[in-house]
């Protein structure tokens, strides 16, 4: 039977998750500070991103995103492992952008992928200190206006 400290561990490991996805979804990148450690590593190479750190994270998301006029990061199906202070976790992540063609046109991309993470307990708060990508799917479904 899980302690009421695994318990709480895991349901702040998951809002975590979930307010990373509200952070990127909102183009609110200031809040992945209140969500990666200083220190973290974040790996997107398996999507076609990049690797590096927070600081270089927030500046690709800022950079690429607006050239998708919407997307959405549901996440879920999480396998959580803790261990005192420290963390990690695979997470399903269903990744649907919209992509702007010419004319008018709209294509939807559907991206599938987990996320391979592994957090720490930073002053009683949990952060992702390692996020690592592993590719599941990518498809480019249709090319018709108003899609």
């Amino acid at each position: 039977m899980l302690s009421l400290q695994e318990i709480s561990d895991r349901l702040e490991i998951e809002d975590l998750m979930v307010r990373y996805s509200h952070a990127v979804d909102t183009r609110q990148w200031d809040l992945l500070d209140e969500i990666f450690t200083a220190d973290a590593h974040i790996d997107y190479t398996a999507m076609g991103g990049p690797a590096g750190d927070l600081a270089s994270t927030k500046k690709f998301l800022a950079d690429v995103l607006p050239n998708f006029p919407a997307f959405q990061h549901l996440v879920g199906n999480s396998s959580i492992t803790v261990d005192g202070d420290t963390a990690t976790a695979r997470t399903m992540c269903h990744n649907p952008m919209l992509v702007a063609g010419e004319n008018g046109a709209q294509s939807l991309m559907l991206c599938g992928l987990w996320y391979l993470d592994t957090f720490a307990r930073v002053e009683g708060r949990w952060r992702i200190r390692r996020r690592v990508e592993e590719k599941s799917y990518m498809f480019l479904a249709g090319q018709e206006k108003g899609l």
